[in-house]
């Protein structure tokens, strides 16, 4: 129906017939002389229709915006002065000749226009149209170049591209998985993965070698603007290969796909533990390009008389630790007072804070509620070893140390966006050394997941979990985790180990992963992988707030779809053929 996408244009298609098949950008009336700008997914061009061209500028004076178009005419310059350099169409226009109304469109409940602010609810209810506006497709479009640039580089290092069942069996973290009930063994249910975690390793079992899958996963909770109950995974694991070595070929992948994609040549990708991250920046996928960093002063505040900070200075899961913020006094009170409600959200009860007017004056040129809780010298002690200078603003967290660490991780964030303290553009990293558990009410549970290899011995990680560190590995950039992996455990002796620190016991352990088990006894070999969000790393190349925005068809953050009212009841029928009945809320109460 159409010899040329619209966008495709250019000086090279003067005095050529073509046809052009899209949408109604714009109408604009000029003197008698109608001028249509026709939208298709690659851009729009221009389209002059003159009154002597009767049939042709009959039609084009009753059409609207949206409506669906066939144009023939004759390409040529614009005149001189028309030009539009904003646009890559600029130069040539199409002269209309012939017109076909190929289909008509009510009014949009929005314009497909770049800067048209429409409401989210909105948009994800009209995603079909949503997803006509250029700066949506386009985003679908840079996705889709992502994914073949990733299939292109995996490829031909060797990847073979396998895919894995969809219809599993649930996982040790069965409450985030969303379950299908089964017809043929009613009473039963598959569920839908949340990964490809142990097919991928069957896969290096079964000597596949190197494998790679763009995947669909799925998870059931709660969501935020980087979260969705159905995501994509660049999926990837390899035997006979070191954590270097993987994390080698990602690092090239990664580095490849921002040169093609973005012509950005990523900076050096550090190595930083896990414990080094959390103690400076309190984040396990600290944003480097905010220079601000975490000090611990439990040690010079385990003597002093308030129990607020000597309490968790004293306590071994406590922390006490100091945020410097250059030139801070210039916050007004209203604003620490924002600051304040803002570290709630992530548990902190509070938020002290000295104000360091004149730091040559010693106690007296600083200003802060504590001051009178803290002796002098370890307040001297304090200033010193943050480096306070006058102008200076010191904040203070002083709670468990989980609670400590994400407060002032965030509010360093929330710093380093609010007061413009985000330097460079790139910032990648490796955060390595993870713990293997973390200790929860119910006993020990996998940092990542349970089959990933400790750097101990079985005996070391058994009489001592807590000390146990993992050959772990995420790759984080501009403070969000582009994806992570591991080593994973190929001897059945050392997985019993594990599942045994995991308080699983071997006939829970054979229950849910027997398959695992045997295919460990046949030979199976060192390997290893990782998988990366397709979603965040779109999201973050293209400059988004949400990965909702590089979603064809996203859940909004109740993880339902305003476009087809999903999730919805379904028909009795359907129920008692899969063996079901519904309990609603109200009977529970009864």
């Amino acid at each position: 129906m159409r010899s040329h996408y619209c966008g495709h244009l250019n000086e090279t298609h003067i005095d050529e017939e073509v046809t052009l098949c899209g949408w109604v950008h714009k109408r604009r009336d000029h003197g008698g002389v109608i001028f249509l700008d026709l939208r298709d997914r690659e851009g729009v061009a221009q389209v002059v229709i003159d009154p002597d061209t009767e049939e042709a500028f009959a039609l084009a004076d009753s059409v609207r915006g949206e409506y669906v178009l066939q144009i023939k005419g004759l390409v040529r310059y614009r005149p001189e002065g028309t030009l539009n350099k904003d646009m890559p169409t600029g130069k040539v226009e199409v002269l209309g000749k012939e017109l076909v109304l190929l289909n008509a469109s009510e009014t949009p409940p929005f314009q497909m226009d770049d800067h048209q602010k429409v409401g989210e609810e909105t948009r994800l209810k009209y995603r079909f149209l949503d997803i006509r506006r250029p700066e949506m497709l386009n985003k679908l479009v840079f996705r889709s170049k992502v994914t073949s640039a990733i299939r292109s580089f995996l490829d031909a290092d060797g990847f073979l591209d396998v895919e894995t069942p969809i219809l599993t069996r649930a996982t040790p973290e069965g409450a985030r998985d969303y379950i299908v009930p089964s017809r043929t063994h009613q009473g039963s249910f598959f569920a839908l993965p949340q990964s490809p975690q142990l097919f991928k390793q069957l896969l290096m079992v079964s000597g596949v070698d190197r494998y790679y899958q763009i995947a669909k996963c799925f998870r059931d909770e709660d969501l935020r603007a980087d979260r969705q109950p159905e995501f994509t995974q660049i999926d990837i694991e390899t035997s006979f290969m070191s954590e270097e070595q993987i994390m080698e070929v990602a690092e090239r992948m990664i580095r490849g796909l921002f040169k093609e994609m973005l012509d950005v040549e990523l900076p050096e990708f550090p190595r930083m533990p896990y414990s080094e991250a959390m103690s400076r920046f309190g984040s396990d996928k600290p944003d480097l390009r905010i220079a601000l960093e975490l000090q611990d002063v439990d040690d010079l505040m385990k003597g002093v008389e308030s129990k607020i900070f000597s309490g968790p200075a004293n306590d071994p899961k406590g922390r006490v630790a100091a945020l410097k913020l250059p030139q801070g006094t210039k916050l007004s009170r209203k604003d620490i007072d924002n600051y304040t409600k803002y570290v709630g959200i992530y548990g902190a009860k509070g938020l002290a804070y000295i104000k360091v007017n004149d730091r040559a004056a010693g106690k007296e040129g600083l200003q802060s509620p504590i001051l009178k809780f803290i002796p002098d010298d370890v307040v001297e002690a304090i200033m010193d070893r943050v480096g306070a200078e006058t102008g200076d603003l010191v904040f203070f967290g002083s709670d468990k140390a989980n609670v400590v660490s994400e407060s002032l991780g965030a509010l360093r964030v929330k710093l380093g966006e609010d007061l413009g303290l985000i330097k460079g553009d790139w910032a990648p990293l490796w955060v390595v050394d993870f713990p293997m558990f973390e200790e929860t009410d119910h006993g020990w549970t996998s940092i990542h997941h349970p089959f990933t290899l400790p750097s101990c011995s079985a005996e070391e990680l058994v009489s001592n979990p807590g000390a146990a560190l993992s050959r772990a590995y995420d790759m984080v950039l501009n403070g969000t985790e582009l994806g992570g992996g591991s080593l994973r455990i190929y001897k059945p002796e050392l997985q019993k180990a594990v599942f045994k620190a995991l308080n699983i016991g071997d006939e829970e352990a054979q229950e849910k992963f027997g398959f695992l088990l045997d295919a460990l006894k046949y030979g199976c070999p060192p390997h290893g992988g990782l998988a990366f969000g397709l979603d965040r790393i779109v999201m973050l190349m293209t400059g988004s707030s949400s990965i909702r925005d590089v979603i064809a068809f996203p859940k909004t953050q109740t993880a339902a779809c305003v476009m087809t009212a999903a999730p919805s009841e379904v028909e009795p029928k359907q129920l008692r053929e899969v063996g079901i009945r519904v309990r609603k809320p109200e009977e529970d109460k009864k």
